[in-house]
């Protein structure tokens, strides 16, 4: 059975300024994959993943969302969420708060909230975090909450840019683990932007290979 196509990039073309960082690539990402793009600083990855995610525009192509076009929607309907090196967690709010900000903005009554960010919590192996401070997490703490906050909104996609780059090894061996367990578990496809062969290696259902804006090779 051949799967679905959750996105497809057609033709995607990108420059700034000068410097084509995008020249016309294609990708089909299917659902429930674990896809990660793997190359150098500068190939084009994360410019792809901010495309797909709508932080930027291709100046040519197309992006189809189960088959279709997203080009013009803005970021926040997209049915996709991101989680950045940087995890962009707000320091002023606890875990609770933190998770539950984007249901709060789509306005759903505290139960529901309260169900949702316990079963996060639980998902990403901190149950009973919810009072805490942002600031006395460790490192690999806040990288899970990033990814609880982000998975909590029920995306259909999730984008990962090199989420684990500040990250000591061993942390990184295990958030690894962690990551492909979480994507199982939910059956959602994950977008994963790294320049780590070992990294991909070890998680991926697919990598795609980038060089110079363009797909060298995927499998």
């Amino acid at each position: 059975m051949k799967q679905e196509n959750i996105i497809e990039l057609r033709n995607i073309s990108k420059t700034y300024e000068d410097n084509q960082v995008l020249k016309s690539l294609s990708l089909d990402i299917r659902k429930n994959e674990f896809l990660t793009l793997l190359g150098p600083s500068g190939c084009g990855k994360t410019t792809t993943l901010k495309i797909i995610a709508g932080f930027e525009f291709a100046d040519d192509g197309k992006v189809l969302f189960q088959g279709k076009d997203i080009n013009d929607i803005p970021p926040y309907e997209r049915p996709v969420n991101t989680v950045f090196q940087k995890y962009a967690l707000f320091p002023h709010m606890n875990v609770y708060e933190n998770i539950a900000f984007g249901l709060k903005i789509k306005k759903m009554d505290k139960k529901t909230i309260d169900e949702k960010v316990k079963k996060m919590l639980k998902l990403v192996a901190l149950p009973g975090f919810e009072k805490r401070n942002i600031d006395s997490l460790s490192g690999g703490q806040q990288q899970r909450i990033a990814i609880a906050r982000a998975l909590v909104n029920e995306p259909k996609v999730l984008l990962l840019d090199e989420p684990l780059g500040a990250l000591d090894l061993k942390l990184r061996q295990e958030m690894q683990r962690e990551l492909k367990n979480i994507q199982q578990q939910l059956g959602i496809t994950f977008i994963f932007v790294t320049h780590d062969q070992e990294e991909a290696l070890s998680m991926s259902d697919t990598i795609v290979v980038m060089n110079k804006g363009k797909i060298q090779q995927m499998g």
